[in-house]
């Protein structure tokens, strides 16, 4: 009986186990990648540059409608980074470029695309960019991180005044803020709490911005359900702005007219209004009126 038990026990050990011999890979690399050194993330980029150069005339560039960011942009950040995200080639084969390692991740993360989506665009396997997307972030934080800051000074709120001044024609404005949904799915048992008025799941970005299309301040990572205004009331920016901690520049008077006034921010309805927080006049507003053109004059400046 005991021999029948084992012979019984041995059996089923092999049916569950299998065959443990070693297959033979049927393919190294796919047929649809072998082609990546012929067309792939930088022949892609090559031909969109083309492309620009054909379509001078239009403001929105093919390049930078594909990664959000202009060419020149691009090869600023690769220069930062590319002897972080540079791999060897080996015997089997050749490295990903930085160029392209940096061109699919901008992609990631300009559109949310699948890994799956970007291999058949870019000609490389979704296992190498699912370890590529990481490595280059990482390096894109470490190299830029110093490039996000906040004034110190009210000399250097200064120099922000001036640009809005100048490019947006609004005085005293040291700053505009809005908030941006990114969408993810949904983590889980998160039940609705990333769930947005726009009907999809995603996280919040906070961000203050100068004249120039540059990050003073940013939050990024409360829920999709919570209000631009309720992150804002979380954020350690606005914790600085109530306690008069970020240094403004003092009160002074407008071009033209004698009133002290104090430097101001600019955001939406989303926002609360404060003396240093401005918001557009609600509701319509009739034509010519001077509420209308504050409200116009604002959008503008937000506009960025």
């Amino acid at each position: 009986m005991m021999e029948e038990d084992l012979l019984t026990a041995t059996a089923c050990f092999l049916i569950l186990c299998g065959d443990s011999r070693k297959r033979k890979r049927k393919c190294w690399v796919r047929p649809s990648l072998k082609k990546r050194e012929k067309y792939g993330g930088k022949e892609i980029l090559s031909d969109l540059k083309k492309d620009d150069v054909l379509l001078e005339l239009r403001t929105d560039g093919c390049f930078k409608n594909f990664l959000r960011m202009s060419s020149s942009d691009m090869e600023f950040l690769l220069q930062k980074i590319a002897p972080v995200i540079r791999k060897a080639d080996t015997n089997c084969r050749k490295a990903i470029p930085p160029q392209e390692r940096l061109a699919v991740t901008l992609r990631f993360l300009a559109t949310g695309d699948s890994y799956s989506s970007l291999m058949y665009l870019f000609k490389i396997s979704k296992q190498a960019i699912s370890k590529i997307v990481p490595e280059v972030c990482a390096a894109l934080v470490n190299a830029i991180k110093d490039q996000v800051k906040m004034p110190k000074t009210a000399q250097e709120w200064e120099t922000i005044t001036n640009g809005f001044s100048v490019l947006w024609n609004f005085p005293k404005c040291v700053g505009v803020m809005d908030g941006k949904h990114i969408a993810i799915q949904a983590p889980k048992n998160s039940g609705s709490d990333f769930f947005n008025y726009k009907t999809f799941f995603s996280i919040v970005l906070f961000g203050v911005m100068d004249a120039n299309y540059r990050f003073l301040y940013f939050h990024v990572g409360s829920q999709g359900r919570i209000s631009d205004g309720g992150v804002f009331e979380n954020t350690l920016f606005k914790k600085l702005l109530t306690r008069c901690k970020l240094n403004l520049p003092e009160y002074s008077s407008l071009p033209g007219r004698e009133k002290l006034v104090p430097h101001v921010f600019l955001g939406d309805d989303a926002f609360p209004l404060s003396p240093n927080l401005l918001k557009p006049y609600p509701g319509a507003q009739d034509k010519g009126s001077p509420k209308r053109i504050f409200n116009y004059r604002l959008s503008r400046a937000r506009r960025i």
